[in-house]
């Protein structure tokens, strides 16, 4: 028996999406514009400069994905790159552009219900709910009450928060509830407990309710760090995961993807923080991981680092740095493997804003098992059903197998 491997590179969109307008992203692109500033000179920094330099990633088919979502080939997305295994690109049917729906429908569960979202306002949360929250959690009183970027928002509000003992409410575009305090003065167990309350007192049609523990002296130096915690409702139906760990089948979930998942059917649980820490993870689960295993890793920098800040320069790097250490995972996989790399959403670190963009994604198939050529337009849950017929798993109610399509 083959293992099954899905590789999610946040916030990684490449265009396209038919239905954009709803969520006001019409022109969006994430890679292709990152591409198209690179070669324009306005992407040099971190560290980087020069035109958009992607070459593993390439020969899996990004460019040819990204030609056929987005119709466009920008300096450094050359498609004639393709030389092995099978690209296509998917569009979500599911009405968010969020980490959980994305991540539900690829692995074939599409979110058919409308999420809970607060308004762009001051205060942004009901008051019964930021009420009954200081009340039951003891606490002297909430600032933020706002939509907000995180590191934006720490750096305003974090000295108040340090004076105050006050923990820092937000939330943005996705349908989510954030909490953050400082990991000393207010302490990460209580951090944890307050965001607890949080979920039990928010409606389950809110996606997350997310922990931003942070440290640091001041505005200067406040500094998030790797004990996020997602406390998210559970998908509406088995996914992927659930119906291979109800199989026998073993899981390994590296990273958030606990979290996202609710802890469904994620089996054995990778804590991981940024990108190498998730790369170390990731080959090493490569290396051990046992036939019929599904691997899945959500690397997050790509979204939470520089798309929802807007760097075009430090997500362009990101993108370099994992082409570089690409090849490791490739060479690890064995005969029969298959891996998926696949995104969730869009995050254009040239949009307007600091939300996700909707848009389409690259579908990636590589490995010994992977088949060979341009799949074409897909859905999100195509993914889920071609690693389901890979571990040879029943099919799904949601999505087709690429697998023994004619390219």
């Amino acid at each position: 028996m083959s293992r099954g491997f899905l590789v999610v590179l946040d916030s990684v969109g490449i265009g396209g999406a038919p239905d954009a307008a709803a969520f006001g992203d019409v022109g969006s692109d994430t890679l292709g514009h990152i591409a198209e500033a690179c070669a324009a000179g306005n992407g040099d920094g971190h560290g980087r400069s020069g035109p958009l330099g992607i070459p593993v990633l390439l020969s899996l088919g990004l460019g040819a994905a990204h030609r056929g979502a987005a119709g466009t080939e920008p300096p450094g997305l050359e498609a004639a790159a393709a030389t092995t295994g099978a690209w296509g690109h998917a569009a979500e049917t599911s009405r968010g552009k969020d980490t959980p729906s994305g991540h539900w429908e690829l692995t074939g569960v599409p979110v058919d219900f409308d999420w809970t979202y607060y308004p762009a306002t001051v205060p942004a949360f009901p008051p019964d709910f930021t009420a009954a929250l200081i009340r039951e959690a003891g606490l002297p009183g909430v600032l933020g009450d706002c939509h907000a970027s995180g590191t934006e928002i720490i750096a305003r509000l974090g000295e108040e928060h340090l004076r105050t003992g006050r923990p820092i409410l937000y939330t943005s575009a996705d349908s989510v509830v954030q909490i953050a305090a400082h990991e000393q003065a207010f302490g990460l167990a209580r951090l944890y407990e307050l965001c607890r309350i949080a979920r039990r007192l928010a409606p389950d049609t809110v996606g997350r309710v997310i922990a931003r523990p942070f440290v640091g002296t001041g505005a200067a130096d406040f500094a998030r760090t790797g004990n996020r915690k997602d406390l998210a409702v559970p998908p509406p139906s088995p996914t992927l995961l659930q119906r291979h760990s109800d199989a026998g089948g073993p899981v390994i979930s590296i990273g958030k993807i606990g979290d996202i998942f609710a802890h469904r059917g994620t089996g054995e649980e990778v804590k991981a923080s940024g990108h190498p820490a998730l790369w170390d993870a990731l080959l090493e689960a490569t290396g051990t991981a046992p036939d019929g295993a599904l691997v899945v890793v959500n690397f997050v920098d790509f979204d939470s680092l520089w798309g929802h800040r807007r760097d075009v320069a430090g997500y362009a790097a990101e993108l370099e740095a994992f082409d570089r250490r690409l090849p490791e995972f490739l060479a690890r996989l064995r005969p029969g493997d298959l891996a998926v790399l696949v995104a969730d959403h869009g995050n254009d670190p040239t949009w307007p804003g600091s939300d996700h963009t909707r848009e389409q994604v690259p579908v990636l198939l590589a490995g010994p098992a992977a088949p060979r050529g341009d799949l074409g337009p897909m859905a999100f849950a195509d993914v889920g059903a071609t690693l389901a017929a890979h571990l040879r798993l029943s099919p799904g109610e949601y999505g087709r197998s690429v697998l023994g399509r004619p390219a």
